[in-house]
This record gives C-alpha cells, structure tokens and sequence, in this order.
C-alpha cells in the first residue's frame, strides 16, 4: 500500500515539472510574436527617404547650335616628303641615319662606293686637258698657214684643212668637258643628302647592299606639315566646299580632337570606290607627329538650332529611351524621341519629351522612382561662402 502511494507521489510531481515548463515557453512565444508585430508596425510607419541631389548632379535643357555633314575617312600625310632614290649604280658603303632620326637639310644619309665614278671623272678630265693642247696646237697651225697665205707660200687647201683641224679640236675640247661635268655629277650623287629638315620615316638599304639606278635608299617627312587626306561619298560630295571646317579623331590619340579646314576637293572620282578625295589642313599646331594613322571625322555643312541632351543622361531600354526630369520637389520619367546626335559635342538631339529649360538628373541611379520626393542640396560654393562669412 505504501508503495503505491509513492508512485502516484511521483507521477503527480512529474506532471507538475512539466506543466511549469510550458509555461516559459509560451510566455517567449507571446514576447517574440508582440515584437514582431511591433516591428512591423514600426515600418509601415517609418516615412519615405528623400533623394538628395546637388546641383552639379542635373544638366538644363538649352537650345545648342547642332553640326551635320558627310563623313571623311583616311589618314594623316605630310604635305613635304621625299623619297630619295640612287641616281648612280654603285655598292652602298655606309647609311648615316636610322628610322625616326631628327635630319637637317643637307646632312648626309647615304655614302655610296665612288671609286668608278671618281676613275671616270680623272680619264674624263684627262681626256679634256688633251682636247685643249690638240686645240692650242691647232689654232697655232692654222694661224701660220694664214700668214703663208697671205704671202702667195701655202695653198688654200692647206688653209682649209687647218681650219676643219681646228674645229675638230674645239669639239673633241667640249665634249671631254661634258664627260668631265657628267662624272663630277655623277661623283656627287654618291653622297645622298636631306632635302629638307625632317625625319627619316623608313630606311630601305644597308650597307653592303646593291644600290641600282632608281632603286629606294630612305625616305624623308616633314612632320611640321601633316594634313587629313580623306575620302567622301559622291552622293555626299555637293555639300562639301573649300574653307568649311572639319572635326575628326585620329587613332592613337582617343582622348583629343582635332579640327582643321577643308583646304582642296579633288575634281575627280576614285573610278574603283566612287569617293573624292578631300584635302584638310589642321587649323592650329596640334596636330599628331606620326604619319599613316587612320582618321575620321565630319565635314561641318550644315548647322541648326535643337534641343540637345549629354548622351550620358539618356536611358536606353529596347527602343526606348527616357530621361528623369526634376519637377518641383518630385522626379518624373519622361519618354523621349530622339534625333540625330552632334558630331561635334556628342550630344544627342531631343525632339520629343522635354522643352528648354527644364532639368534633368545628369547620370540616372538604377534606384530611381516616378514620382519620388527629392530635395535640393546647398550649392558647395554658397555653403562655403555662408561658413566664411559666420566665421568672420
């Protein structure tokens, strides 16, 4: 009988344990549930943020003289170049300049061998003061046989063979002077000199080398007098006159833009691509040092007032473009229609979907909203202005 008491003692005391165990439990449960509840209310109330923007941040709408026209492609060439050729056959003993050097008119390139040349001009020469001592002895023969003849002692005959003598001499006399003049030439042109002050743009021979008539020695720029000369489409080439200006890139120089003048259009058709070529002259001194780089740009024909937008402020989806306009105290999606885009400047023309004057976000966040509330910052320098003058 005791035992059996102590056994339900027990299972009682078990139940009780386990009944206050719960209790914990539940009361966590109704904690956790009520602070959620709490959050979740506190967010809803919790109000919208604002986007701040600076003034820096939007770009106004104005109206921009927008600039068109035909499309010139080619390259970069120097208006003075040479390309100095052997006017003799000789061996090339010696090339002075490399590639890229710096040349002043008259400095020596080229030394060919002259050791025929110069044997030809002492045989020449030579052969020359020959024909003068037969032509001295001649006249003398000529001028005695004038006196005989004179005293009725020589023959006309005589006379008259003198004198064929005589200018016989003087012709073998002119033309051993000619040889002699032809070689010393020649002599000269063993040496090849610069034209003109520039650079060696490519070195065709070496010493040791077989330099034959015409054949190529080293080339020449002046690298002061580099011009675009490109090519336009016919169908394009009306539009194009002399004096209008050109705006073009070069590559190799991504970063910079050249301009220049349209200084010649060629009056002929490329009877193969049908284009003209077009001649520009820079218009100022920069202009790049390297000639045979591609180049493209625009002939400036035609110019018009529009309505244009820095490409950078455009949102392109599909076929779609928009922009966001700061309206008040709110940001509006605006759809535009655009145009053509300015050559020039890079803007893109605005047709439809904003008017002049109006603000637009200058580099649209991913994050924007129709509609959100926005509020203008202080302008940095006003703010600057407000604390220099608080702290005076």
């Amino acid at each position: 009988m005791l035992r059996k008491t102590m056994i339900a003692i027990a299972i009682a005391a078990t139940l009780a344990a386990c009944n206050n165990n719960k209790e914990p439990e539940k009361a966590n449960t109704a904690s956790a549930s009520t602070v959620t509840d709490k959050a979740s209310t506190d967010k809803k109330e919790k109000p919208a943020v604002k986007l701040l923007i600076a003034p820096e941040d939007t770009v106004k709408i104005t109206s921009n003289a927008m600039v068109s026209g035909p499309v010139v492609t080619g390259s970069i060439q120097p208006e003075r170049k040479a390309d100095l050729r052997a006017e003799v056959q000789a061996i090339v003993l010696q090339v002075l300049k490399e590639n890229g050097d710096v040349v002043k008119r008259g400095d020596i390139l080229v030394k060919l061998d002259e050791t025929s040349i110069r044997d030809n001009l002492n045989s020449a020469e030579d052969n020359a003061r020959s024909a003068a001592l037969s032509l001295e002895q001649a006249d003398r023969s000529l001028q005695r046989l004038k006196t005989l003849r004179s005293s009725g002692m020589a023959s006309l005959q005589a006379l008259d063979d003198a004198e064929v003598k005589v200018d016989a001499a003087r012709s073998e006399l002119s033309a051993s002077r000619a040889r002699a003049t032809n070689a010393r030439q020649q002599l000269q042109r063993t040496v090849v000199r610069a034209p003109f002050d520039g650079v060696v743009s490519e070195r065709k021979v070496s010493a040791g080398d077989t330099a034959s008539l015409g054949k190529e020695l080293v080339k020449v720029i002046d690298t002061t007098s580099m011009r675009f000369v490109g090519n336009v489409s016919a169908d394009r080439i009306a539009q194009v006159k002399v004096g209008q200006p050109v705006s073009f890139r070069v590559n190799g120089y991504a970063n910079q833009e050249f301009h220049g003048k349209v200084t010649r259009v060629d009056p002929a058709a490329n009877d193969v691509t049908r284009q003209v070529e077009v001649l520009v002259g820079f218009a100022d001194s920069n202009q790049p040092k390297v000639s045979g780089l591609f180049a493209e740009g625009n002939i400036e024909s035609t110019t018009v007032d529009a309505l244009t937008l820095p490409e950078g402020a455009i949102v392109k989806v599909g076929d779609k473009s928009y922009a966001w306009r700061v309206a008040g105290n709110k940001l509006k999606k605006v759809d535009l229609v655009l145009g053509k885009r300015d050559q020039r400047s890079g803007n893109v023309e605005i047709r439809q979907g904003l008017t002049s004057g109006d603000l637009v976000m200058r580099s649209p966040g991913s994050n924007f909203k129709d509609d959100q509330n926005i509020e203008m910052a202080v302008a940095k320098v006003a703010a600057s202005t407000a604390v220099h003058s608080e702290g005076n």
